[in-house]
């Protein structure tokens, strides 16, 4: 008994899809400028918060050149913002120090 030529194998399926490509990172500087953002509203003030609306500017113009790349923008607003608040209450801070509002002497006698 003689079989003929076999019948050709099945189609493939559609071909598998790729595997995903790395993850857009996060910015850097964007990361810092929201560090130094918190630690400027809590207890740093001038000395983070400047330092904050820099590295946050930076971000923010390295992020939108980078064409989706890279990542981290609102992270990088949250720092700029966050470093203009703390620069706000350091300097609302140093006027109620000036005025005598605010006292920081640690006596507690009245003249």
């Amino acid at each position: 008994m003689s079989y003929g030529t076999p019948p050709p194998p099945p189609p493939y399926g559609s071909p598998a899809p790729g595997q995903p490509g790395q993850p857009a990172g996060n910015n850097k500087k964007a990361i810092w400028a929201l560090v130094l953002g918190i630690l400027g509203c809590v207890c740093c003030g001038f000395f983070t918060g400047i330092p904050a609306i820099i590295l946050g500017k930076i971000a923010q113009n390295e992020i939108d050149a980078s064409g989706g790349a890279q990542g981290g923008r609102g992270m990088a607003t949250a720092g700029f913002i966050l470093g203009i608040v703390a620069v706000v209450l350091g300097i609302i801070g140093i006027i109620l120090n000036l005025s005598g509002a605010l006292d920081f002497s640690g006596s507690t006698s009245t003249y």
